[in-house]
């Protein structure tokens, strides 16, 4: 979807750089993406405490062979 924004072209030039990202269209997917997993984990953090998880660590963490 092409879509067209407005960016300070420093900012995203210094994004660029710092990630060694090649394109602007890079630096914005990335700059996204890490919005994106840091709500994801807010939320998961959010949560602590509230699950009553049931597991048996000592079983889960046994070696399958």
């Amino acid at each position: 979807m092409r879509t067209t924004v407005d960016l300070p072209e420093d900012l995203l030039e210094e994004a660029r750089r710092a990630c060694g990202l090649r394109t602007k269209r890079e630096t914005v997917l990335a700059g996204l993406e890490a919005l994106i997993r840091r709500a994801r984990i807010e939320e998961l953090r959010q949560l602590r405490g509230k699950l009553d998880l049931k597991v048996d660590l000592h079983r889960s963490r046994k070696v399958k062979r």
